[in-house]
């Protein structure tokens, strides 16, 4: 009962200050919290990166192995994106196998990752229709404190733009980097009546279970967008939306550029 309550006065509290035009953390609506990059943190990995935004701390490793093609794509590699949210990164996770969040989270990171085409897939044949290069991107989540999906997308690019192709390893030639020809960024509002909260934390979401994840290439085009929840947005209101999710994207992206 007592947790409860006290979730209910953080609820009052958030929304109070939305009320005011105002987030409990003193930014604007528009504005994500301080942002760290490292990359190279798993040895043992092709490529991996830590993401820190707030305090959602997120780690992905890329690792590289020969495999087959997909039939529809002899000459191409392949990319499998798997997430886990282990019980320690948030009370609200559960030990188990992947549950609808995680998947959720590993499709969102590999449709901006697949559809912005980031990297150049033909440049992973080893040889057409027996053998390609396939690319493992595995996300996971060490502190949730809220808009994973932002940090696990700029944390898989970031671990890919790191990335070597170890070729030399199973005698395939020489190591070269993965061939990475843009950087897909997402950007994610969590929706409350007529306001959108980029870059929500974990008490802000406490008001709300409405998200739109924005993903766009280096040239502003948008390539992926994942709605969460059952609500409506005016088309003004989407539009302003895209904008501003565009602008912010553009100081993510000069964050992986200075990597």
């Amino acid at each position: 009962m007592g947790e409860d309550i006290l979730m209910d006065i953080k609820r009052d509290y958030v929304l109070s200050r939305l009320g005011d035009g105002e987030r409990i953390d003193g930014r604007k609506f528009d504005e994500f919290r301080p942002i760290e990059i490292q990359t190279n943190v798993i040895s043992k990995a092709e490529g991996s990166a830590l993401v820190k935004i707030g305090d959602t701390q997120v780690v992905v490793g890329v690792k590289l192995q020969p495999g087959e093609p997909f039939p529809d794509a002899p000459d191409k590699g392949i990319i499998i994106t798997n997430a886990e949210l282990v019980p320690l990164a948030s009370p609200t996770f559960e030990p188990g196998p992947p549950d609808e969040n995680s998947v959720e989270l590993a499709r969102v990171v590999d449709r901006g990752i697949r559809e912005s085409e980031a990297v150049d897939l033909s440049k992973l044949c080893i040889a057409e229709g027996e053998k390609v290069w396939l690319i493992f991107i595995d996300i996971h989540a060490l502190d949730d404190d809220g808009n994973l999906r932002d940090a696990s997308a700029l944390a898989a690019i970031a671990a890919i733009l790191t990335a070597t192709v170890p070729a030399e390893r199973f005698d395939i030639g020489n190591d070269f980097p993965l061939p990475v020809r843009d950087l897909p960024v997402s950007v994610t509002s969590l929706v409350i009546d007529d306001k959108a909260l980029i870059d929500p934390s974990r008490d802000e979401i406490s008001v709300g279970e409405y998200f739109m994840t924005i993903t766009t290439d280096q040239e502003d085009n948008i390539v992926a967008m994942q709605k969460s929840g059952a609500y409506q947005l005016s088309e003004e209101k989407f539009y302003e939306l895209i904008d501003v999710s565009v602008a912010k994207a553009r100081e993510l992206r000069q964050l992986l550029r200075d990597i």
